[in-house]
């Protein structure tokens, strides 16, 4: 933005720096701003010293007006800052237009991004200048009124002399600032001379440094060499070894193949010698199977001759039995004892019959349950809810008995043995299905368990009939054990009801 063009102060902050900086970048070199590198400021200080010098001689004698010098970077940067500190302090119509939206920057920000804008300030408008020029000396105290007589004391800083003598411009302002650049070149190379230096030391710092490691590190290959040089003594002490093992191994090796040679001889001998025994017990055994045939021929007559006797047996038996049922005059009958029990419910006498005990068994042997199954006219009884629970205890109590019941039904079809079934409760369940051909299901009354209907079913059964029961309940066991049954555990009907 051309600094002649009126000043917008709707502009935002960060467009108006950027037009304030593109339009005032030629008018703030004429402050004298060099490069912001101390190396190049140094280079136009040198070669366009004379120059500028001879410029402003020829411009004096010309009676045209004074170029301003080469600030130094340094003394440039102090200008803008000395100024923007003031700048707040200005009343607004003394203040340039293009520096009225600086003024309001914060102080950490108007030296930087206002520092174009001043610089032009500084340099196009002398009335501007010494109105800053009247502020800065007054915060400057004995320093600015040294400044204003010409003279810079030794122990100021030059940075800020120079600074002040711009502004203010006494008689000889031009040689203060050159001796504050010469004094700011001078820092420069006592910088770049100390920091050689440092360089310097710290190189010979690494280089002693890396020496000693050097010396620890040679110390390392010597003691490495002088262990690889004692383990190369070991391994070729052990290469000798192994070359001795070697050799004896193979003299090993000689000796048992001479051995492996020999025993290979033997072996095949005894080969033969096996063969020849095996041709001559298979012919001791071709002799033994044929007089084992004769033996089975022998055998199977002796056995039909026994098959007759036994049978002639059996027939006199049947014979015998059936004359005996028409002398006693012995009508079939009707009703079982467990019909009985189950009707009437009567207490019977807890007398053990004789020769009950006699038919009794202690055997728990599920594979006992066909074998007793089998005996003629057997009579199962089951003890319902020990077998469901145990079995199937998921399925609801309905759906125990009709599992079980229907399961009974099965063996019952299968083997024609009477089936009982007892379950606890004190009334008849109702909804209960028909119970299959051969199975009795009999529930007990109240006051009575179904332990005790069992004991009183075994107890009226006559001597010498078959009765099992299937409970997993000890003490059921040991009652009807006691009155000749035959006890066996529940698992031995489960497993009969899965296999059918």
């Amino acid at each position: 933005m051309p600094l002649t063009e009126p000043y917008d102060d709707h502009l935002p902050e960060q467009e108006w720096v950027a037009g304030v900086q593109d339009a005032g970048e030629d008018e703030s070199a004429q402050l004298g701003a060099g490069p912001v590198d101390a190396e190049d400021t140094a280079g136009v200080e040198d070669t366009a010293g004379a120059e500028d010098a001879a410029g402003v001689e020829d411009a004096a004698d010309a009676d045209a007006p004074e170029a301003e010098p080469v600030l130094p970077e340094p003394v440039r940067q102090r200008i803008v800052s000395l100024t923007a500190a003031v700048l707040p302090g200005l009343p607004g119509d003394e203040l340039p237009v293009p520096l009225r939206r600086v003024a309001k920057f914060a102080p950490n920000r108007r030296a930087r991004l206002g520092a174009p804008a001043i610089a032009a300030q500084l340099t196009a408008d002398p009335l501007f200048r010494q109105r800053v020029t009247a502020r800065v000396l007054t915060d400057a105290g004995d320093l600015g009124a040294a400044v204003v007589e010409g003279t810079a004391p030794a122990a100021a800083d030059p940075v800020e002399v120079a600074a002040l003598a711009y502004l203010v411009r006494p008689k000889g302002w031009r040689d203060l600032i050159e001796a504050s650049g010469a004094a700011v070149r001078a820092e420069a190379d006592s910088a770049v001379v100390a920091e050689l230096v440092r360089e310097a030391e710290q190189r010979a710092t690494r280089a002693e440094h890396d020496r000693a490691v050097a010396r620890v590190e040679a110390e390392k290959l010597r003691d490495e060499l002088a262990r690889v040089r004692e383990e190369l003594g070991q391994l070729r002490e052990e290469n000798r070894q192994l070359g001795r093992t070697l050799r004896e191994t193979q003299a090993r090796e000689r000796r048992a193949n001479e051995l492996l040679a020999t025993e290979r001889g033997r072996a095949a001998r005894a080969t033969a010698d096996t063969e020849a025994e095996l041709r001559r017990a298979r012919a001791r055994l071709a002799e033994a199977e044929a007089a084992a045939g004769v033996a089975r021929a022998s055998a199977k007559e002796a056995r039909s001759v026994d098959d007759a006797r036994l049978w002639l047996l059996l027939e006199t038996i049947g014979q015998a039995a059936v004359g005996l049922r028409r002398e006693l005059a012995l009508d079939p009958v009707e009703k079982l004892p467990a019909d009985f029990v189950a009707d009437a419910f009567a207490d019977q006498s807890a007398a053990t019959p004789a020769g009950a005990a006699a038919r009794a068994r202690d055997t728990d042997d599920p594979a006992r349950l066909d074998q007793l199954l089998a005996l003629p006219r057997a009579h199962l009884v089951v003890d319902g809810y020990n077998v469901t629970k145990r079995g199937f205890g998921e399925m609801s109590l309905e759906q125990q008995r009709k599992r079980l019941i229907t399961g009974l039904g099965g063996i019952a079809a299968q083997t024609g043995d009477e089936v009982t079934v007892v379950f606890d409760g004190a009334e008849r369940m109702h909804g209960l299905p028909p119970a299959p051909r051969g199975v009795r299901v009999l529930f007990s009354r109240k006051g009575e368990t179904a332990d005790e209907l069992i004991r009183r079913l075994v107890r009226a059964e006559p001597s010498g009939r078959p009765v099992v029961v299937v409970s997993s309940d000890r003490e059921v066991a040991d009652g009807v054990r006691r009155h000749g049954a035959y006890p066996l555990g529940a698992d031995s009907l489960l497993r009969r009801l899965a296999r059918s």
